[in-house]
C-alpha cells in the first residue's frame, strides 16, 4: 500500500481538554492530501467537520463542538486513508455562563438578558456600557457560593444583586486599602452618571464653538453680499424647503411610524408576559394544584413569588400578587379545616401543620389541632357509652365510633388501631364488659398519636427547614413550655373520663350522684362474674403498659391505678362470694359413698371449688409494675378474712344439713356406688338412701378427715396465693367444726346409747327378779346379752364407715351402759349370796 493510502492517525491534539467551542490544534499524520480529501472529523462522537480548517498532512486546527461524551478520541476519515485513529483523547469540561461584560478566552454562551430598549427614540440601555468591573480593583474569583445566598445572586446587573455575595466571589482576599479604592471608583463612577447631558456637553464644548464660528462666518458673508435682503432669498427657500419636505414626510410616515410605535409597544409587553409568564399564570397554577392536592408546588410557587414580587412597586404585578394572596388565604382556610376534622392520621396532621406554618398562617394551628384531637376523643367515649346504654333499653344499636374508626378511610394510614372483631362480637359477653373494652380500644388507638403530636409540638419537629430558619421552631417551643400544664389538664380530662365511664359501668357505688348522671346510666339487673371482672383488669392493664410505653408520666395514669385496684378488690370479694354460693350447692350433689377411710367426695368438692378459686384469681391479685398489694389495706384484709370464714361456714352448715335431711329430702338422682371400695354400700341399689346414724357417722368421718387434712391443705392454699390472715381462717374455721362434730358426736351417741342404756333396768328385772332372793346363777342373764349384741351391732356399724371412730364412739356407749349399770345396782339395797354371784 502506497503512504498516501494509509489512514490517518491522530498522535497529539493541543488543548488535550476545554469547554464547548475552544480552539484545538490536531497533529498526526496521514491527514489528508488536501481540505476536499478531509471528509470527516469527529471529537468526544461529535462532528466537527464544518469548523475543521486542514493546514497539512499532519496538522488541523478546529472548534469543539457540545459533545454528548465528557470524553473521547479524535477520528479524522479521508477519501484517501478512510477512518483513522487516534493515540490521545480531549477532555470536554462543563461550561460556564458568563454575563455580557466578563471576559472570556474561549467561545462561551452568553446569558439572555432583557432587552431594555423599549423606545425607537431612546439610545442603548445605561446596562451594555457599564464596566465588568465597577470596583477598579483585581478580582479574585471564589465559586459555589448559591448554598448560602439562595434566592440571591452576585451579579449586578440582576434584581437580586447582593453586596456580600459578589464581594465575597470576586475580592474575598483584597485587603481593606483596596477596598477603600473601590469605593473611591464607585464614588467618581456615580457622579459622573449625575453628571449626565451636561458632561457630555462639556466634553465637546469646543465643537460647539467651532460650529457656532462657521454658522455666524456663513451669515455675515451673506449680509455682505445683500442676499439675506431680497425676498426669496437661497437661505429662505431652502427653510421653506426643508419645512415642507419636514411636514410631507411626516404625513407620509406618520401612519407607517404609528404602526410601529404600537408594534413596539405590543412587543415590549409580550417580552415582559414572557419574561413574567410564571407570576401571571400563577394564580390558575394554584388553584389548578390545590384541586390536585400538590399542596408543596402551590407553598414553593407562592414562596418564590413572594420573593420576587412582594414589595414590587409595579402596578401590574401588585394586582397579580393581590389575586396570589387571596387564592393562598383560601389555601390556609382549607388547610385548616382539614387539620381540624376528625378522624384524621398523625402524618395527615403533620402535614397540615407544616404547611400552615410555611404559609405563616394566623395564630397557632397545632394547638388548634391538639384541642380538637383532645374534643373527638372525649366525644368518642362518650357516645360509645351512649350508643351501649340505648342498646341496653332496647332500642336500635347504633354503629359503635370503633366500628367507625376502623371503616374510616382517613385511618388506612398512621394508625395504631385495627379492629379484626366481626360486627356482632359486642353482644358475645356482657354489655358492661364490651364497653370497657370499646372504651379502651378508643383511648389505645386515639391517644398515642394525641401523645406524639404533644412530642412533636415541644421539639419542634412539626415544622420545615423555613420554619426553623423563620424562627417558628423557637416559638413553638416557648408556646408549648407556656401551654404545658393545659395539656396535662387535656390528658387528666381523658383519663378522668375513660375511669368515670368505667366506674359508671362497672363500679357505679364509686361516683358520687352528679358523676353517676353524666357517667353512669346503666341497666344493672345481675352482677358481674369474677371471670369477667378478671377480663376487665386484663384489658385495663394492657391499656395502662401502652400508655406507660409512650412515656406518660406516672402522675397522669395514677387514676387508672386506683381503679385497677378497685377493680382488682372488687373481683376477689365478687369471686369469693360466688364460692360461698357454689359452697351451698355442694349439698345437692352428696351421693353419701365413702371409700376406706369413710370419707364422701365432699370434702375433696369442698377442696377443688376452694382452689379452683384461688387459681381464677391468681391474675388480679398479682401485683403488676406500679401496683400496690391488694391486702394492703386493713380493711381488704378483714372483708376478705369474714369471706373466707364465712365459706368454710357455709360448708360446715351444709354438712349438718345434710345430716338431718329426711329421706324426702334428700336428691338421690346422682347417688352411685363405688365399686373399688369394699363398704358398706358396695352392693346396695342406686335408690338407696342412708339412716341418719349412718349419715351422722358419714358426717362426723368428714368432719374429722376436714380438721387433719382439708383445712390444713387449704391453709397452705390461702398462703401460697398471698392471702393475709390464714391463721385466722384456719382457727375459726376448725372451731365451728369441732362444734359440729361434738353436736353430731352426741346426737349419735344418744341415738345409739339411749336404747340400749333404756333396756337394762326393764332386763334386769323381768320375771320379777330379786336380789335378794335369786336362784344359784348359771350364766349372764339376757338383759346383757342383748346389750352386748347391741354394743356389738354399732360397733359393726361404726366400722363399717370409719376405724377411726370406733374407739370414740364405743367408749362413750360402753362408759353409758356402765354408769347405767352402776346407778342400778346402786339402787339395789341388798343382794344374797346368789344375788351377788350373779352380780359378779
Amino acid at each position: 500500500m502506497s503512504r498516501g493510502r494509509l489512514p490517518p492517525l491522530v498522535t497529539g491534539i493541543s488543548l488535550n481538554e476545554g469547554v464547548g467551542w475552544t480552539k484545538v490544534t490536531i497533529r498526526g499524520e496521514n491527514l489528508g492530501t488536501g481540505p476536499a480529501d478531509l471528509i470527516g472529523l469527529s471529537i468526544c462522537g461529535h462532528n466537527c467537520l464544518l469548523t475543521a480548517e486542514w493546514m497539512s498532512a499532519s496538522k488541523i486546527v478546529r472548534r469543539v463542538g457540545p459533545a454528548k461524551n465528557n470524553k473521547g478520541e479524535i477520528i479524522v476519515t479521508t477519501k484517501s486513508g478512510g477512518d483513522g485513529t487516534s493515540t490521545v483523547s480531549f477532555k470536554l469540561l462543563k461550561s460556564e455562563k458568563i454575563g455580557i461584560l466578563d471576559q472570556s478566552a474561549v467561545w462561551v454562551d452568553e446569558m439572555n438578558y432583557y432587552d431594555m430598549r423599549t423606545d425607537r427614540n431612546k439610545g442603548i440601555s445605561p446596562l451594555s456600557l457599564r464596566p465588568t468591573n465597577p470596583l477598579g480593583i483585581d478580582i479574585d474569583k471564589w465559586k459555589d457560593l448559591e448554598g448560602l445566598f439562595k434566592s440571591m445572586s452576585g451579579d449586578f446587573t440582576s434584581e437580586n444583586f447582593s453586596a456580600t455575595w459578589y464581594l465575597i466571589e470576586n475580592h474575598s482576599a483584597t485587603s481593606f486599602d483596596q477596598l477603600k479604592t473601590a469605593a473611591n471608583n464607585l464614588r467618581k463612577q456615580a457622579n459622573k452618571k449625575n453628571e449626565g447631558s451636561l458632561a457630555y456637553v462639556k466634553g465637546g464644548l469646543s465643537t460647539f464653538f467651532e460650529a457656532q464660528d462657521a454658522l455666524s462666518a456663513i451669515h455675515q458673508r451673506l449680509e455682505v453680499d445683500g442676499t439675506e435682503k431680497v425676498e426669496g432669498s437661497m437661505t429662505q427657500k431652502l427653510e421653506n424647503d426643508l419645512n415642507r419636505a419636514s411636514v410631507t414626510a411626516d404625513t407620509l410616515f406618520q401612519e407607517v411610524l404609528g404602526r410601529k410605535d404600537k408594534a413596539d409597544s405590543t412587543r415590549n409587553a409580550l417580552s415582559v408576559l414572557q419574561r413574567f409568564k410564571f407570576l401571571f399564570n400563577l394564580p390558575l397554577n394554584i388553584e389548578r394544584n390545590i384541586q390536585k392536592g400538590d399542596y408543596d408546588v402551590v407553598i414553593n410557587d407562592y414562596e418564590k413569588a413572594k420573593s420576587l414580587f412582594g414589595n414590587t412597586e409595579v402596578q401590574v404585578f401588585k394586582k397579580v400578587y393581590a389575586e396570589v394572596e387571596t387564592r393562598i388565604d383560601a389555601l390556609r382556610s382549607l388547610l385548616l379545616d382539614k387539620l381540624l376534622e376528625t378522624p384524621s392520621t398523625l402524618h395527615d396532621q403533620k402535614r397540615y401543620i407544616r404547611y400552615l406554618s410555611e404559609l405563616q398562617a394566623p395564630g397557632d394551628p397545632a394547638w388548634q389541632c391538639i384541642g380538637a384531637q383532645h374534643k373527638w376523643i372525649l366525644q368518642l367515649m362518650q357516645n360509645c357509652k351512649e350508643n351501649y346504654v340505648e342498646g341496653q333499653k332496647g332500642n336500635d344499636i347504633q354503629p359503635s365510633p370503633i366500628s367507625l374508626l376502623s371503616q374510616s378511610a382517613s385511618l388506612k394510614r398512621g394508625s395504631s388501631f385495627q379492629s379484626t372483631r366481626d360486627n356482632t362480637w359486642h353482644f358475645k359477653g356482657p354489655q358492661q364488659v364490651t364497653i370497657v373494652e370499646n372504651l379502651t380500644e378508643v383511648v389505645i388507638s386515639q391517644l398515642p398519636n394525641f401523645w406524639k403530636l404533644w412530642i412533636s409540638y415541644v421539639n419542634g419537629s412539626l415544622f420545615s427547614e423555613t420554619g426553623e430558619k423563620s424562627g417558628q421552631v423557637e416559638k413553638s417551643k416557648k408556646n408549648a413550655r407556656q401551654r404545658q400544664n393545659d395539656f396535662r389538664k387535656m390528658i387528666q380530662e381523658v383519663m378522668l373520663s375513660l375511669m368515670k365511664l368505667i366506674r359508671g359501668a362497672l363500679l357505679p357505688f364509686s361516683l358520687s350522684e352528679v358523676e353517676l348522671k353524666q357517667y353512669g346510666g346503666w341497666e344493672i339487673k345481675s352482677e358481674l362474674s369474677g371471670q369477667w371482672l378478671t377480663q376487665v383488669i386484663h384489658t385495663v392493664r394492657v391499656s395502662y403498659e401502652a400508655l406507660t410505653a409512650l412515656e406518660i408520666p406516672n402522675d397522669l395514669l395514677q387514676v387508672m391505678q386506683d381503679l385497677i385496684l378497685d377493680l382488682r378488690v372488687c373481683c376477689l370479694m365478687v369471686t369469693l362470694q360466688q364460692t360461698s354460693e357454689d359452697v351451698k350447692r355442694l349439698a345437692e350433689k352428696a351421693d353419701w359413698v365413702v371409700d376406706n377411710e369413710g370419707i364422701t367426695t365432699l370434702p375433696s368438692q369442698f377442696e377443688h371449688c376452694i382452689v379452683q378459686t384461688l387459681e381464677s384469681l391468681q391474675e388480679p391479685m398479682e401485683c403488676k409494675p406500679g401496683e400496690v398489694n391488694i391486702f394492703q389495706q386493713e380493711r381488704t384484709q378483714d372483708q376478705v378474712c369474714e369471706l373466707c370464714v364465712g365459706i368454710m361456714k357455709v360448708f360446715i352448715n351444709c354438712l349438718e344439713q345434710l345430716s338431718t335431711k329426711t329421706d324426702g329430702d334428700l336428691d338421690t338422682s346422682h347417688l352411685s356406688s363405688d365399686i373399688a371400695s369394699p363398704d358398706l354400700f358396695s352392693n346396695i341399689p342406686e335408690d338407696f338412701c342412708p339412716t341418719p346414724e349412718q349419715r351422722l357417722l358419714i358426717i362426723l368421718s368428714n368432719c374429722q378427715y376436714l380438721e387433719k387434712h382439708t383445712f390444713i391443705s387449704l391453709a397452705e392454699h390461702f398462703e401460697k396465693h398471698g392471702f393475709h390472715g390464714t391463721e385466722k381462717i384456719t382457727q375459726v374455721s376448725v372451731e365451728s367444726l369441732r362444734d359440729l362434730d361434738q353436736r353430731q358426736f352426741e346426737t349419735y351417741i344418744e341415738l345409739k346409747a339411749d336404747p340400749i342404756v333404756g333396756s337394762l333396768e326393764p332386763g334386769i328385772y323381768a320375771g320379777y327378779f330379786d336380789w335378794k332372793d335369786c336362784l344359784l346363777p348359771t350364766g349372764v342373764r339376757n338383759y346383757l346379752k342383748e346389750a352386748l349384741v347391741n354394743i356389738i351391732s354399732v360397733h359393726a356399724e361404726v366400722f363399717t364407715v370409719s376405724k377411726e371412730l370406733v374407739p370414740r364412739v364405743l367408749s362413750r356407749i360402753v362408759e353409758a351402759v356402765a354408769e347405767e349399770m352402776s346407778r342400778l345396782m346402786q339402787c339395789v339395797s341388798s343382794f344374797s349370796k346368789n344375788g351377788a354371784l350373779q352380780v359378779q
